[in-house]
């Protein structure tokens, strides 16, 4: 049984298409990425898997049944992107609350541990930073043990070191055969830790599959030489161009053309040719439905 089934999902904001016939299936025990641009559909669509808006056409079932069955029986975490932190609470209080709350919770102090939370128990949420707020929050995701945790901007408020931590107690969560869905910003999260990446504009699916498969969907590749003083612009191919420690970075839709032309103008210093980034397809995918 799958842990995730979507037909033909849409919803409406007024007369805004924000989802368009979203069909979707997500195997239990897999780490799935959603990407898109701002208004892509991602946070409408988790809403309704979380059973919060009630699609305007299509359904939703998580292991087989509604979505308010699947939170009812605990199977089910979420973590928002903000709020859900009760004001004059603390971090020990709101998940001493939470572990009575479901059937077979993990430890309180697991959960501290794994959110990396164990010295701020005893603090108010009002003396949280926004990195705390957060790694609370996915701590009362997680303390109920659920089947499926869905993520809406997981790190969106974390360092550097604190997004690492967080994305090695993800794997650490997913490897006991748990489902993770998360949407985010970050692409080198998502080709780093997931299994598979969808990705939205528009409310429609753009592509679906591993990251390398969506980086193979667009014929774009990268070639880098030495930089030297010159507008590579006007290169055949190149779609965009940047300058990294010392190397011109060239965006090409036809590299083959572009060596050419590096060549003939005596540009060809240690030259590297590479297929596609996430960053590149991304990119290119969405930027095709402009």
């Amino acid at each position: 049984m799958n842990a995730i089934e979507l037909q033909k999902l849409s919803y409406l904001y007024g007369s805004v298409r924000a989802v368009e016939d979203i069909t979707l299936s997500v195997e239990a025990g897999e780490v799935v990425a959603i990407l898109g641009p701002n208004g892509a559909g991602k946070s409408t669509t988790l809403l309704m898997l979380l059973g919060l808006l009630p699609p305007r056409s299509g359904t939703v079932r998580l292991f087989g049944g509604t979505p308010q069955a699947a939170a009812a029986a605990g199977r089910v975490g979420a973590m928002p992107q903000a709020g859900g932190l009760l004001p004059r609470s603390t971090v020990g209080d709101l998940l001493a609350f939470l572990h009575e709350v479901y059937s077979q919770p993990m430890p309180v102090a697991e959960a501290l541990d794994l959110a990396d939370l164990t010295g701020l128990a005893g603090r108010t949420v009002e003396r949280l930073s926004g990195g705390q707020a957060q790694r609370l929050r996915f701590a009362m995701a997680v303390i109920g043990r659920p089947d499926l945790l869905i993520l809406d901007e997981p790190t969106a408020a974390l360092d550097v070191e604190a997004r690492r931590a967080f994305w090695m107690a993800i794997r650490a969560y997913a490897g006991q055969g748990r489902t993770v869905l998360f949407s985010t910003h970050y692409l080198e999260e998502a080709d780093a830790n997931a299994d598979r990446i969808v990705v939205l504009d528009r409310g429609r699916v753009l592509a679906d599959g591993t990251a390398a498969d969506v980086k193979r969907r667009v014929a774009v590749h990268t070639v880098s030489v030495r930089h030297q003083d010159f507008d590579y612009s006007v290169l055949p191919g190149v779609a965009a161009f940047a300058v990294r420690s010392g190397r011109a970075v060239l965006t090409s839709t036809d590299p083959d053309a572009t060596v050419v032309a590096l060549a003939q103008a005596g540009l060809l210093r240690d030259i590297e040719v590479a297929g596609a980034g996430l960053e590149d397809a991304y990119l290119a995918l969405t930027r095709a439905e402009v």
